[in-house]
């Protein structure tokens, strides 16, 4: 009698639940800019891989660490038209001596859209057409160029920029 009961719980449980109650992992939600990495030195478009690449978004101290890939993906902020990102090469790595910082300004417009209950909405971007990506000049650069590939950000599949060191 017991069993039964749990098992009338259960499918009630289960039985109430929509489709729209789950977020699937395969469900397009807010995407991240996707950045390839090139040798400079190379006229042609052959890939470098980063190596210790810490970036961090301004006043933010936690960091996303890359090492040993050409290509990754970064999210940008969803509350306003840019985003200012730290690269920073050797920067997951001690000593700090070592550490090469450059500033990176991503500018965009944002587009909200409803995915639906479980996912609420998702943001996408379109780069700025005049001022889209700057890199803050300093004295040391480690980043050579930077060119967008693609302005419009709406997935995860195809690259939208691509930076030269």
């Amino acid at each position: 009698m017991k069993k039964i009961i749990i098992l009338l719980l259960i499918t009630l449980v289960f039985s109430s639940c929509e489709k729209d109650d789950v977020c699937a992992e395969t469900t397009p939600t807010t995407p991240k800019v996707v950045i390839e990495f090139f040798d400079a030195a190379n006229a042609t478009d052959t890939p470098k891989n980063v190596t210790n690449l810490k970036i961090t978004a301004a006043n933010f101290t936690s960091s996303i660490i890359y090492n040993g890939t050409n290509k990754i993906k970064v999210p940008l902020k969803t509350f306003q038209d840019n985003s200012v990102l730290s690269f920073t090469l050797n920067g997951s790595i001690d000593p700090t001596s070592d550490d090469n910082l450059d500033e990176i300004t991503f500018n965009y417009s944002r587009t909200e859209s409803y995915v639906s209950r479980a996912c609420g909405f998702k943001t996408t971007f379109l780069l700025d057409s005049n001022t889209p990506v700057l890199l803050t000049p300093d004295a040391a650069n480690w980043i050579q160029n930077i060119v967008v590939v693609k302005s419009n950000i709406e997935n995860e599949n195809e690259t939208h920029i691509k930076i030269y060191f």
